[in-house]
Protein backbone atom coordinates (compact mmCIF):
# COMPACT_ATOMS: atom_id res chain seq x y z
CA UNK A 1 0.00 0.00 0.00
CA UNK A 2 2.59 2.52 0.94
CA UNK A 3 4.97 1.19 -2.36
CA UNK A 4 1.50 2.32 -4.62
CA UNK A 5 0.63 5.62 -2.56
CA UNK A 6 4.55 6.24 -2.56
CA UNK A 7 5.16 5.51 -6.30
CA UNK A 8 1.87 6.95 -7.99
CA UNK A 9 0.88 3.61 -9.74
CA UNK A 10 0.90 0.06 -9.41
CA UNK A 11 3.70 -0.22 -12.30
CA UNK A 12 6.07 2.01 -10.67
CA UNK A 13 5.25 0.71 -7.14
CA UNK A 14 5.64 -3.04 -8.24
CA UNK A 15 9.24 -1.87 -9.55
CA UNK A 16 10.00 -0.82 -6.44
CA UNK A 17 9.06 -3.82 -4.92
CA UNK A 18 10.58 -6.02 -7.48
CA UNK A 19 7.47 -8.10 -8.53
CA UNK A 20 5.39 -7.90 -11.32
CA UNK A 21 2.72 -5.42 -11.77
CA UNK A 22 0.24 -8.93 -12.28
CA UNK A 23 1.54 -10.21 -9.24
CA UNK A 24 1.25 -6.94 -6.99
CA UNK A 25 -2.45 -6.46 -8.60
CA UNK A 26 -2.88 -10.03 -7.23
CA UNK A 27 -1.77 -9.63 -3.74
CA UNK A 28 -3.91 -6.53 -3.26
CA UNK A 29 -7.04 -8.21 -4.59
CA UNK A 30 -6.10 -10.89 -1.99
CA UNK A 31 -6.20 -8.48 0.36
CA UNK A 32 -9.44 -6.60 -0.44
CA UNK A 33 -10.77 -9.90 0.09
CA UNK A 34 -9.42 -10.95 3.11
CA UNK A 35 -10.42 -7.65 4.47
CA UNK A 36 -13.98 -7.32 2.74
CA UNK A 37 -13.18 -4.44 1.40
CA UNK A 38 -12.19 -2.32 -1.83
CA UNK A 39 -8.90 -0.44 -0.99
CA UNK A 40 -8.01 1.69 -4.44
CA UNK A 41 -10.45 3.08 -6.80
CA UNK A 42 -8.92 1.35 -9.99
CA UNK A 43 -11.37 3.38 -12.50
CA UNK A 44 -9.43 6.94 -11.79
CA UNK A 45 -6.21 8.60 -12.51
CA UNK A 46 -4.59 8.58 -10.76
CA UNK A 47 -4.93 6.42 -8.75
CA UNK A 48 -6.90 6.99 -5.48
CA UNK A 49 -7.45 5.21 -2.09
CA UNK A 50 -10.96 4.62 -0.41
CA UNK A 51 -11.70 5.39 3.00
CA UNK A 52 -10.58 2.11 3.83
CA UNK A 53 -7.45 2.42 1.76
CA UNK A 54 -6.32 5.50 3.62
CA UNK A 55 -6.92 4.01 7.45
CA UNK A 56 -4.76 1.29 6.87
CA UNK A 57 -2.11 3.49 5.05
CA UNK A 58 -1.98 5.47 8.22
CA UNK A 59 -2.09 2.74 10.30
CA UNK A 60 1.28 1.23 8.03
CA UNK A 61 3.00 5.27 8.78
CA UNK A 62 2.50 4.57 12.15
CA UNK A 63 3.63 0.85 12.75
CA UNK A 64 6.19 0.70 9.75
CA UNK A 65 9.00 3.01 11.33
CA UNK A 66 8.78 1.11 14.24
CA UNK A 67 8.94 -2.28 12.66
CA UNK A 68 12.20 -0.80 10.94
CA UNK A 69 13.74 0.38 13.87
CA UNK A 70 12.91 -2.66 15.66
CA UNK A 71 14.96 -4.74 12.92
CA UNK A 72 17.95 -2.08 12.96
CA UNK A 73 18.11 -2.32 16.77
CA UNK A 74 18.16 -5.97 16.20
CA UNK A 75 20.95 -6.23 13.78
CA UNK A 76 23.11 -3.85 16.07
CA UNK A 77 22.54 -6.42 19.01
CA UNK A 78 23.61 -9.51 16.27
CA UNK A 79 26.53 -7.75 15.11
CA UNK A 80 27.77 -5.71 17.73
CA UNK A 81 27.83 -1.82 18.07
CA UNK A 82 31.24 -1.00 16.76
CA UNK A 83 32.98 -0.36 13.09
CA UNK A 84 33.61 2.09 10.66
CA UNK A 85 32.22 3.39 7.88
CA UNK A 86 34.25 5.15 5.58
CA UNK A 87 32.82 6.78 3.01
CA UNK A 88 33.82 8.84 -0.70
CA UNK A 89 31.01 10.33 -3.10
CA UNK A 90 31.71 11.02 -6.87
CA UNK A 91 28.56 13.42 -7.08
CA UNK A 92 28.13 16.54 -6.22
CA UNK A 93 25.23 17.01 -5.44
CA UNK A 94 24.70 13.85 -3.08
CA UNK A 95 25.03 15.92 -0.25
CA UNK A 96 21.44 16.83 -0.51
CA UNK A 97 20.43 13.27 0.07
CA UNK A 98 23.50 12.05 1.74
CA UNK A 99 23.90 14.46 5.03
CA UNK A 100 20.08 13.58 6.24
CA UNK A 101 20.98 9.95 5.84
CA UNK A 102 24.02 10.34 7.62
CA UNK A 103 22.44 11.73 10.50
CA UNK A 104 19.66 9.35 10.79
CA UNK A 105 22.75 6.34 10.75
CA UNK A 106 24.72 8.13 13.55
CA UNK A 107 21.64 8.01 15.73
CA UNK A 108 21.13 4.80 15.22
CA UNK A 109 24.69 3.32 15.03
CA UNK A 110 26.60 5.84 17.82
CA UNK A 111 29.85 3.84 17.68
CA UNK A 112 30.06 3.30 14.35
CA UNK A 113 33.34 5.70 13.26
CA UNK A 114 32.10 8.00 9.99
CA UNK A 115 34.44 9.72 7.97
CA UNK A 116 33.36 11.63 4.48
CA UNK A 117 35.38 12.51 1.78
CA UNK A 118 34.86 13.97 -1.36
CA UNK A 119 36.39 11.90 -4.24
CA UNK A 120 36.94 14.37 -6.60
CA UNK A 121 40.78 14.44 -6.83
CA UNK A 122 41.63 10.88 -6.10
CA UNK A 123 40.28 7.96 -7.40
CA UNK A 124 38.46 6.26 -4.62
CA UNK A 125 38.04 2.45 -5.97
CA UNK A 126 41.83 1.60 -5.53
CA UNK A 127 41.45 3.15 -2.10
CA UNK A 128 38.25 1.21 -1.26
CA UNK A 129 40.11 -2.34 -2.08
CA UNK A 130 42.87 -1.27 0.17
CA UNK A 131 40.70 -0.61 2.76
CA UNK A 132 41.26 2.91 3.37
CA UNK A 133 37.45 3.72 2.46
CA UNK A 134 34.31 1.13 3.36
CA UNK A 135 32.11 2.74 0.94
CA UNK A 136 31.90 4.86 -2.20
CA UNK A 137 29.15 6.39 -3.80
CA UNK A 138 29.37 6.41 -7.51
CA UNK A 139 27.31 6.14 -11.05
CA UNK A 140 30.36 5.01 -12.79
CA UNK A 141 31.05 1.44 -11.36
CA UNK A 142 34.05 -0.03 -12.74
CA UNK A 143 33.65 -4.18 -12.35
CA UNK A 144 35.91 -5.77 -10.16
CA UNK A 145 36.41 -9.06 -8.37
CA UNK A 146 36.78 -7.65 -5.07
CA UNK A 147 33.77 -5.11 -5.21
CA UNK A 148 30.19 -5.08 -5.08
CA UNK A 149 27.79 -2.64 -6.20
CA UNK A 150 24.70 -1.97 -4.21
CA UNK A 151 22.35 0.25 -6.82
CA UNK A 152 20.63 2.95 -4.73
CA UNK A 153 18.21 4.84 -6.94
CA UNK A 154 18.14 5.68 -10.87
CA UNK A 155 18.14 9.03 -11.57
CA UNK A 156 17.67 11.02 -15.19
CA UNK A 157 20.00 13.53 -15.90
CA UNK A 158 18.63 16.99 -17.13
CA UNK A 159 20.06 19.96 -19.14
CA UNK A 160 19.37 23.00 -17.16
CA UNK A 161 18.95 26.18 -19.48
CA UNK A 162 17.71 29.83 -18.77
CA UNK A 163 13.74 31.00 -18.60
CA UNK A 164 14.55 32.27 -22.07
CA UNK A 165 16.82 30.09 -23.68
CA UNK A 166 15.80 28.69 -27.39
CA UNK A 167 16.48 25.09 -25.75
CA UNK A 168 13.87 25.52 -23.80
CA UNK A 169 11.42 25.68 -26.20
CA UNK A 170 12.38 21.91 -27.28
CA UNK A 171 11.10 18.81 -26.38
CA UNK A 172 14.51 17.05 -25.63
CA UNK A 173 18.06 18.14 -26.63
CA UNK A 174 20.17 16.43 -29.37
CA UNK A 175 23.97 16.09 -28.71
CA UNK A 176 24.47 18.44 -31.90
CA UNK A 177 22.19 21.12 -30.36
CA UNK A 178 25.13 21.77 -27.60
CA UNK A 179 28.26 22.49 -29.94
CA UNK A 180 27.34 26.07 -30.09
CA UNK A 181 26.60 25.94 -26.39
CA UNK A 182 28.83 27.30 -23.21
CA UNK A 183 28.64 23.87 -20.71
CA UNK A 184 29.56 24.35 -16.76
CA UNK A 185 30.27 21.59 -14.85
CA UNK A 186 31.88 20.78 -11.96
CA UNK A 187 35.96 20.88 -11.83
CA UNK A 188 36.42 16.99 -12.53
CA UNK A 189 38.30 15.30 -15.07
CA UNK A 190 35.80 14.94 -18.22
CA UNK A 191 35.83 11.08 -18.45
CA UNK A 192 33.79 11.43 -14.63
CA UNK A 193 30.76 13.47 -16.28
CA UNK A 194 28.28 11.91 -17.63
CA UNK A 195 27.20 14.52 -19.83
CA UNK A 196 30.04 13.57 -21.78
CA UNK A 197 30.50 10.11 -21.09
CA UNK A 198 27.37 9.01 -22.39
CA UNK A 199 26.07 11.75 -24.42
CA UNK A 200 28.39 13.76 -25.97
CA UNK A 201 31.19 11.66 -26.80
CA UNK A 202 29.63 8.85 -28.19
CA UNK A 203 27.97 11.41 -30.60
CA UNK A 204 31.60 12.65 -30.96
CA UNK A 205 30.07 16.39 -30.23
CA UNK A 206 32.14 19.08 -28.55
CA UNK A 207 30.70 21.83 -26.98
CA UNK A 208 31.86 25.50 -27.75
CA UNK A 209 33.29 26.45 -24.41
CA UNK A 210 33.15 24.18 -20.88
CA UNK A 211 33.23 26.73 -17.83
CA UNK A 212 33.38 24.80 -14.26
CA UNK A 213 32.04 25.69 -10.64
CA UNK A 214 32.50 24.20 -7.44
CA UNK A 215 28.76 23.95 -5.83
CA UNK A 216 25.72 22.86 -7.74
CA UNK A 217 24.07 26.68 -6.26
CA UNK A 218 26.41 28.70 -8.60
CA UNK A 219 25.78 26.38 -11.71
CA UNK A 220 22.52 27.21 -11.22
CA UNK A 221 22.78 30.75 -10.86
CA UNK A 222 25.33 31.11 -14.30
CA UNK A 223 22.71 29.19 -15.83
CA UNK A 224 20.35 31.35 -15.04
CA UNK A 225 22.20 34.55 -16.20
CA UNK A 226 22.71 33.19 -19.05
CA UNK A 227 26.27 32.13 -19.22
CA UNK A 228 25.80 28.50 -20.02
CA UNK A 229 24.14 25.33 -19.59
CA UNK A 230 24.51 22.55 -17.09
CA UNK A 231 23.60 18.58 -16.74
CA UNK A 232 22.26 17.84 -13.46
CA UNK A 233 20.21 15.24 -11.98
CA UNK A 234 16.93 15.76 -12.28
CA UNK A 235 16.29 15.88 -8.45
CA UNK A 236 19.36 18.23 -8.06
CA UNK A 237 17.63 21.21 -9.85
CA UNK A 238 13.63 20.64 -7.97
CA UNK A 239 14.09 23.42 -5.80
CA UNK A 240 15.26 26.01 -8.61
CA UNK A 241 13.00 24.82 -11.14
CA UNK A 242 9.94 25.53 -8.60
CA UNK A 243 11.21 29.21 -7.78
CA UNK A 244 11.39 30.07 -11.67
CA UNK A 245 14.81 30.07 -12.33
CA UNK A 246 15.91 28.13 -14.90
CA UNK A 247 14.12 25.31 -17.34
CA UNK A 248 15.40 21.67 -17.65
CA UNK A 249 15.43 19.48 -20.88
CA UNK A 250 15.47 15.85 -21.73
CA UNK A 251 18.61 15.05 -23.05
CA UNK A 252 17.57 12.38 -26.06
CA UNK A 253 14.29 11.29 -27.50
CA UNK A 254 14.40 8.97 -24.23
CA UNK A 255 16.26 10.78 -21.40
CA UNK A 256 19.41 9.36 -20.16
CA UNK A 257 19.17 7.91 -17.04
CA UNK A 258 21.83 6.57 -14.87
CA UNK A 259 22.03 4.78 -11.36
CA UNK A 260 23.59 5.46 -8.61
CA UNK A 261 25.57 3.08 -6.49
CA UNK A 262 27.47 2.28 -3.39
CA UNK A 263 30.34 0.25 -4.13
CA UNK A 264 31.25 -1.55 -1.16
CA UNK A 265 34.30 -4.36 -0.47
CA UNK A 266 33.07 -7.89 -1.35
CA UNK A 267 33.86 -9.32 2.28
CA UNK A 268 31.70 -6.38 3.45
CA UNK A 269 28.62 -6.53 1.58
CA UNK A 270 26.63 -8.35 4.45
CA UNK A 271 27.82 -6.11 7.12
CA UNK A 272 24.74 -5.28 9.34
CA UNK A 273 25.91 -1.40 9.51
CA UNK A 274 26.57 -1.08 5.78
CA UNK A 275 23.05 -2.56 4.85
CA UNK A 276 21.50 -0.41 7.78
CA UNK A 277 23.18 2.26 5.75
CA UNK A 278 22.11 1.81 2.90
CA UNK A 279 18.32 0.83 4.35
CA UNK A 280 18.52 4.70 5.56
CA UNK A 281 19.36 5.94 2.16
CA UNK A 282 17.12 4.64 0.34
CA UNK A 283 14.19 5.52 2.28
CA UNK A 284 15.02 9.31 2.93
CA UNK A 285 16.34 9.33 -0.93
CA UNK A 286 13.14 8.08 -1.82
CA UNK A 287 11.12 10.45 0.79
CA UNK A 288 12.99 13.22 -0.30
CA UNK A 289 13.96 13.62 -3.67
CA UNK A 290 11.67 14.21 -6.49
CA UNK A 291 11.78 12.21 -10.16
CA UNK A 292 13.93 9.17 -8.93
CA UNK A 293 13.18 5.54 -9.64
CA UNK A 294 13.69 2.54 -8.28
CA UNK A 295 16.46 0.26 -10.00
CA UNK A 296 16.13 -2.19 -12.14
CA UNK A 297 16.29 -6.13 -10.87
Amino acid sequence: MTAIRDGGSLLEAAERLHVTQSALSHQLRELEDRLGTQLLNRRTRPLRFTTAGLRLLALADDVLPRVRLAERELRRLAAGRTGRLHMAIECHSCFQWLMPALDVFREQWPEVVLDLSAAFSFAPLPALVRGDLDLVITSDPIRQDAIRYLPLFRYELVLAVARGHPLAELRFVEPRHLADQVLIAYPVDRDRLDIFTVFLDPADVEPAGIRTAELTPMIVQLVASGRGVAALPNWALTEYLHQGLVRSCHLGSEGVWRTLYAGVRAEDEDAPYIQDFLGVARELSFRDLDGIRAPRA
